[in-house]
């Protein structure tokens, strides 16, 4: 069962996972009942979350079964339900690329957001279209979310531009990455074409880039002004082990 978990997880399209993560969920939860991880998202506590990621960067006990939310995830809510406005302003309009299952129903339905979505491909998003030329007006929005969306783009840089385009001045955003800790510069090699070398290279089969250290750099050079958010300061290392958060992770506000 967990190898064919895995085979399907790695081979099927996003869009199709997608659609079968609906009755997924139903029966998963019943099968890991338990109190030693939480999912700050759903507030429902597992015996334990079920294994993600790609046989390069495979990683046990991190899927949330209910509302799918990965480290990366749970991060960002801690983010927003403690240390931000999110949920606490009267008015904010929001663009989310790329939008996560376990924040859409949530965000979509929040009554102070006026809640754009805007993806390729995805079945949740409102608008379809190519994240290099974002079809909106500047200066529209007083968030944007993007996350897990930049290491796939033909040029992460002009994307990123994009984004800062759209936000009004005074706003922010999220723009989670995978990130190499143990590399400096970001690696790009664009003789790297096949899904297995990408896989080797990058850490995933559709992956065209892997971010190093100097990530914050490239929003800078983008236009943004960067906050790192140091979780270690606001959880304890239980809390941290708890929602399962991954260690190294590090979540950089974005600010026009």
């Amino acid at each position: 069962m967990k190898k064919l978990y895995k085979f399907l997880l790695n081979t099927l399209p996003r869009p199709l996972l997608i659609r079968l993560s609906y009755p997924f969920k139903k029966v998963a939860p019943l099968l890991y009942k338990g109190n030693n991880v939480e999912c700050p998202v759903c507030e429902r506590s597992f015996s334990k979350f079920l294994s993600y990621g790609s046989d390069i960067a495979h990683r046990e006990n991190v899927l949330c079964p209910y509302d799918l939310t990965l480290e990366r995830h749970r991060l960002m809510w801690l983010y927003l339900r403690d240390h931000s406005n999110f949920f606490t302003a009267n008015h904010l309009d929001v663009l989310h690329i790329a939008p996560e299952q376990c924040f859409h129903g949530k965000f979509k339905v929040q009554k102070n957001l006026n809640y754009v979505t805007g993806d390729l491909v995805s079945p949740l998003a409102d608008l379809h279209f190519d994240l290099h030329s974002i079809p909106l007006d500047d200066n529209s929005f007083d968030v944007v979310f993007c996350n897990h969306v930049l290491e796939h783009v033909d040029d992460a840089l002009q994307c990123m531009r994009e984004l800062h385009r759209v936000l009004r001045p005074g706003g922010w955003g999220i723009m989670q990455v995978p990130q190499d800790f143990d590399r400096d510069i970001t690696y790009e090699d664009a003789s790297i074409t096949s899904p297995e070398d990408r896989e080797k290279h990058f850490w995933q089969k559709d992956h065209v880039r892997l971010f190093g250290n100097d990530y914050p750099q490239w929003l800078e050079n983008a236009g943004f002004k960067v906050e790192v958010f140091d979780k270690e300061s606001k959880y304890d290392e239980k809390m941290i082990e708890r929602y399962r958060l991954q260690k190294q992770e590090i979540l950089y506000i974005v600010h026009k």
